[in-house]
């Protein structure tokens, strides 16, 4: 990670130091059950790409890639690498543009420094809540190896606190969520367009922004400020529920139009891995039912006051809509259409259900048809 620094307008080093000073530690494990979390969570992942593609029958045609189990600071490093291979060409506009101001030079290192602490105080705060992910776009390291068609990330003391948390079944709670991240790795292995297809969505979604670094800057700071507990307007909006979130703050119109089609392909994604979770859950986790229901009453719920207004300003609540949304899609048309009929959502970006058809099923049903792909 000693390369991540230089000329960038966010010091991606300093954001990975940042993040691992504020991070909050993970559960106390002794060094033998860490080895055994870590062990079963790999066993876990191995097991559910076969329940998964069963149940999906979408076939990966042999393609692999990487599972890492990682703690806290290891989700940080991986996601500062995916951040800056992702942003690279708005960074390189904004290097441009401040190259060309009075004095660019020092204000570019200057930003870089502030940037990099607000950057790595958010992905501190947010290194705690995530229990896996699917690095779509992640680059090929030393420290975090993996082919750059993606990755596989489950996240190992997060897991064991929520697990203890909520007081279910080890064993049966991670697999359960195993199979919600391997149902994202089947999504981008078995569809070979789809990784092509959001990258040119969020390129097209970057080109558009404001590149103005100090916006940039006091948009990051709106929420990093969050984290000090110090009051702001944009805090308060949040708590209530009215307030905007760095999304919404930072959108064109041309941007809305396209914030709305990655938001329906996300919903698309996230409703399946949870559709297909407690669809395969009842043959394999025998306390699938109490694990959703807690869970689900600890999603809606979040942590406290703070959490509360953070999720709403980082735009997370719209990520737990997506969730649910998404899941009543998935639901509704294998229902009507079965898995085959369903299935043809991968077919092409144009068989993608928009934000609309997200909400009203049968709008897609009729606009791509009922039938097996």
């Amino acid at each position: 990670m000693t390369s991540l620094g230089g000329t960038d307008l966010v010091d991606w080093k300093l954001a990975v130091s940042t993040a691992t000073r504020v991070l909050r530690p993970g559960p106390e494990v002794s060094r033998d059950e860490a080895r055994s979390v870590v062990a079963e969570l790999r066993r876990h992942a191995v097991a559910s790409e076969r329940h998964v593609r069963e149940f999906t029958e979408l076939d990966a045609g042999g393609v692999d890639t990487p599972v890492l189990v990682v703690d806290r600071p290891g989700w940080v490093r991986a996601n500062v690498a995916g951040f800056r291979e992702v942003l690279a060409p708005l960074m390189s506009r904004m290097r441009e543009r401040r190259a060309a101001m009075p004095g660019g030079g020092a204000l570019t290192a200057m930003g870089s420094k502030v940037t990099g602490v607000e950057v790595g105080m958010l992905l501190g705060f947010l290194s705690s809540r995530v229990l896996g992910q699917y690095e779509t776009f992640a680059p090929a390291g030393p420290e975090l190896p993996g082919a750059t068609s993606g990755r596989l990330l489950l996240v190992a003391p997060n897991i064991v606190h929520v697990e203890r948390e909520l007081d279910v079944h080890p064993h049966d709670f991670r697999l359960w969520v195993c199979l919600h991240e391997e149902t994202h790795r089947t999504q981008f292995t078995a569809v070979p367009w789809l990784r092509d297809h959001l990258e040119s969505e969020i390129q097209s979604f970057l080109a558009e922004a404001d590149v103005d670094p100090a916006t940039l800057v006091e948009r990051l700071r709106r929420a990093a400020q969050s984290l000090g507990g110090r009051a702001s307007e944009e805090q308060a909006e949040a708590e209530r529920g009215d307030g905007p979130s760095i999304v919404d703050l930072v959108q064109t119109p041309r941007q809305r139009e396209i914030l709305e089609r990655l938001t329906a392909v996300m919903s698309l994604l996230e409703g399946h891995a949870d559709y297909v979770m407690d669809g395969v859950g009842p043959a394999v986790v025998p306390s699938v039912a109490e694990i959703r229901e807690k869970f689900t009453r600890r999603r809606q719920a979040g942590a406290g006051r703070l959490d509360r207004a953070l999720r709403r300003l980082l735009g997370l609540d719209a990520k737990l809509r997506q969730y649910r949304d998404g899941e009543r899609f998935v639901r509704t048309v294998v229902d009507e259409a079965g898995m085959a009929g369903f299935n043809r959502v991968w077919t092409s970006p144009n068989t993608l259900p928009t934000k609309e058809e997200i909400s009203r099923p049968e709008r897609w049903i009729a606009r791509v048809g009922p039938g097996p792909a």
